[in-house]
């Protein structure tokens, strides 16, 4: 991945993040590594083929070309639209996607903990946005440091208690998150809007940026709708608090043709406009959750993803006719947004190491390829993972940070 060319003109000056060169050894699943150890680098220049033994079963891949071509889609999609690209980190925390990323011309990219903001400070990324409420004293403290030293870093408040523990800590730039009633963390009206940016634009060492949210849980258009229409209120509402350039941000995976018809443009007078898209699902897509919901599915001229996850998993015992039983399980692969997917075969249930499947005559030692639903919690289960050309080829191996 990392010798890419940028997909577009990058919105600012390429960055190159410090990635470490990992060992890969006995430690790492997947790898059929019993004895020795080598690096990730070294590992992918050798040019491994997936079936030639060098892995063993089950085993998460990511394809080269989907991956290459998702990252470009979304890209050209945000600066087509007049959008920042600050996409969710959080999907993969694998520092190569990252990168080719903000090759790709990403403004910034987007965590949802402090201990994600201090693996991309460590990496070298420019920019980061906290889509998230961050109240530990410490993690707090470190942040207002490195604001201090230059770093780029703003985070979400949604309080006055919020405003008063960032202030406490040394102060940082933050934008005031609105939520929905049924949702996570957000201020729930307008009103709480005005009165937490008032409270932020007070508190000492606090600047306030604009206003931030999440519409990736609502049900439908019209839900989506209705929240960022309260979102641009919120906005107009605070306006003489903010300074001449006004951060707007949102944006899953699966409403963001909503937020580009929503927030593009100038749309708030005397001020100039940045929004900020935060998708982050999208750089691997998926074969199920995503699959199902992406807007490129209403808008198909817009764009299109490809699937980029898959994994391999080899058929352990055909015990009773009509079911087979595959070792690969939720250790291996993600179940909370629908189970994984493979053709002619449906998965019915799972369990920590074997999954149960029925349809079709799959034989005993037979490799099955699994399409995955929800990526964000596919990463998170594989500290390494080849990435492999359409020859089966392994051309680079990611390392996660979770």
């Amino acid at each position: 991945m990392r010798d890419s060319a940028p997909a577009v003109k990058p919105e600012e000056t390429d960055m190159t993040l410090d990635i470490p060169d990992e060992l890969i050894d006995w430690r790492a699943k997947g790898f059929w590594l019993p004895a020795g150890e080598v690096t990730a680098r070294d590992f992918a220049a050798a040019r491994h083929h997936l079936f030639d033994g060098s892995f063993t079963w089950p085993l998460l891949v990511v394809r080269e070309s989907a991956v290459r071509a998702n990252i470009a889609t979304m890209a050209a999609y945000a600066q087509r639209h007049g959008f920042s690209f600050a996409p969710h980190a959080k999907t993969s925390m694998a520092p190569t996607l990252l990168e080719a990323q903000l090759a790709a011309g990403a403004w910034a990219m987007t965590v949802a903990t402090a201990s994600q903001a201090l693996v991309l400070r460590r990496l070298g990324a420019p920019r980061v946005l906290i889509a998230n409420e961050v109240l530990d004293p410490t993690a707090l403290g470190w942040l207002a440091a490195e604001s201090a030293r230059g770093w780029e870093v703003f985070l979400q408040v949604d309080s006055v208690a919020g405003v008063e523990a960032v202030a406490a800590a040394g102060g940082l730039p933050v934008l005031v998150e609105l939520g929905h009633a049924g949702g996570r963390t957000g201020c729930r009206t307008v009103a709480e809007v005005v009165a937490v940016a008032r409270a932020a634009a007070a508190a000492p060492g606090v600047t306030l940026l604009g206003v931030t949210g999440y519409e990736g849980a609502l049900p439908d258009v019209a839900a989506v709708d209705a929240f960022l229409a309260t979102l641009v209120e919120s906005v107009r509402a605070i306006a003489d608090l903010l300074g001449d350039e006004v951060l707007v941000s949102a944006g899953g995976s699966a409403w963001f043709d909503r937020v580009v018809k929503a927030l593009e443009g100038q749309w708030l007078e005397g001020h100039r406009l940045r929004a900020v898209l935060r998708s982050g699902a999208s750089v691997t897509h998926d074969d199920g959750f995503y699959r199902e919901r992406t807007p490129f599915n209403r808008e198909p001229g817009d764009g299109t993803l490809a699937a980029a996850l898959e994994i391999w998993a080899q058929v352990l015992s055909t015990p009773e006719p009509g079911l087979a039983i595959v070792g690969m399980g939720k250790r291996d692969a993600p179940f909370d947004e629908g189970l994984p997917v493979a053709a002619g075969l449906t998965v019915t249930r799972m369990n920590d190491h074997h999954t149960y499947v029925t349809g079709g005559s799959p034989a005993v030692g037979e490799l099955v390829r699994f399409g995955l639903s929800h990526p964000c919690t596919a990463f998170d289960k594989w500290r390494f993972i080849p990435v492999a050309d359409e020859r089966d080829v392994v051309v680079d191996v990611l390392h996660t940070y979770f």
